[in-house]
């Protein structure tokens, strides 16, 4: 376990993020830090409707987002990893089908991708999966997938998270990002030690279509809506009911031992180094093989502890689960990890390795805060919002 430790005298130089806390809406308990997104269902609705106008345009104009793609560099093994106490599992949720095949395994409907607007104003995407909680409204994923690390921004804006998203078309609705925890350590340093998250989403929107109307009929109409090039637009809508109801909800360890076999999931769409570009971030990949033993360190980002896995995949696949005893069958297994960085370990310019943080103690307390709040609905039974 890492400590960051305030310099002498308790000086402490601020990051964009840390900037941005002092005098931001971000909160923290403990170790936790917890930020709200979309406050209310208008916000909520406006964000769901910026990303489903005109046929769900933005969905399809988004790219992958990384913390740097030129950043690929080899990571350094050394020594152990120790945990810092009892090894924990909560079960998943739900037996899920097959949305597709990728090597004769079977992808679960909990993977998906999460899009959001980044700190210079584009339309971005990362991987990520629904993920067991008490009110079956929990999505896991990495911290910078939440959190801006590249401007003084400290939220990513317009969160929300598509499951089986596939060339625009949502066929579980979209969920609209509700409050977000994180480490401390991520949230106020940066710390990439730490670079996972968890996001409570509202029950998902389903779209039924859009429709023209008139000045006055758009602003008599309480659902989902936005004006767009001089016109205005109603969005058709229904409630589609809880993330976790809807997909199931994969299962979460901490602690665990390393050298472990995970099955790692998510979109990789940007090319290697070399410029080879062998993924389009259209359908998910996946990748077999047995966490690292040792710890992993990339001084560029303040990595100290995390774990690695062979995975020749690329940027896009951020934020993507890594199951532990990932069942083929129920397409079920537990999140202990998230795609955090990307590696060239034989010094070809291609990327054949990943990193994730160790998921411990502290990664429980960050998930068991997340996994208990509710977030409730958006739109009522004839589209109209609830207050």
């Amino acid at each position: 376990m890492k400590r960051i430790l305030l310099p002498a005298g308790g000086a402490v130089l601020a990051t964009g993020l840390l900037a941005v806390g002092l005098t931001g809406t971000a909160q923290a308990d403990g170790d936790v830090s917890h930020d709200p997104m979309a406050n209310n269902t208008a916000e909520a609705a406006s964000v769901a409707s910026f990303w489903l106008a005109s046929n769900g345009a933005a969905l399809r104009q988004a790219t992958q987002y990384t913390w740097d793609a030129n950043e690929v560099r080899k990571v350094v093994s050394k020594g152990g990893y120790s945990p810092d106490g009892k090894p924990g599992t909560t079960a998943p949720t739900g037996e899920t089908k097959s949305t597709g095949r990728a090597q004769n395994v079977n992808i679960p409907k909990t993977i998906g991708k999460v899009f959001f607007v980044d700190g210079s104003g584009k339309f971005r995407w990362c991987s990520a999966t629904s993920v067991q909680s008490n009110y079956r409204n929990l999505v896991s994923t990495a911290g910078h997938c939440v959190y801006d690390t590249d401007s003084n921004k400290a939220l990513l804006d317009n969160w929300v998270f598509v499951p089986g998203y596939y060339q625009g078309k949502t066929p579980w609705g979209i969920y609209v990002g509700k409050q977000a925890f994180t480490h401390y350590d991520f949230d106020t340093y940066e710390d990439y030690d730490k670079d996972y998250a968890f996001v409570t989403v509202y029950n998902g929107i389903q779209f039924n279509g859009v429709k023209q109307v008139d000045r006055k009929d758009y602003a008599r109409f309480t659902g989902p809506k936005r004006a767009w090039g001089g016109h205005y637009y109603i969005l058709l809508s229904k409630d589609a009911g809880r993330l976790g109801d809807n997909v199931g909800g994969q299962g979460f360890a901490w602690n665990q031992p390393t050298g472990k076999p995970v099955r790692a999931f998510g979109y990789p769409a940007a090319p290697h180094p070399d410029g080879n570009k062998p993924y389009s971030g259209v359908t998910p990949k996946n990748c077999y093989g047995t966490t690292t033993a040792k710890a992993v360190g990339a001084p560029w980002l303040k990595i100290e502890e995390h774990i690695g896995l062979k995975c020749a995949v690329t940027p896009g696949y951020d934020g993507g689960p890594w199951l532990l005893n990932y069942s083929n069958g129920k397409r079920l297994g537990y999140v202990n990890g998230v795609t955090s960085t990307f590696a060239d370990q034989d010094g070809n310019d291609r990327v054949d390795y990943i990193t994730s943080p160790y998921f411990d103690g502290e990664t429980a307390a960050v998930y068991n805060a997340a996994k208990n709040v509710w977030s409730g609905k958006i739109v009522g039974p004839n589209g109209e919002l609830y207050k």
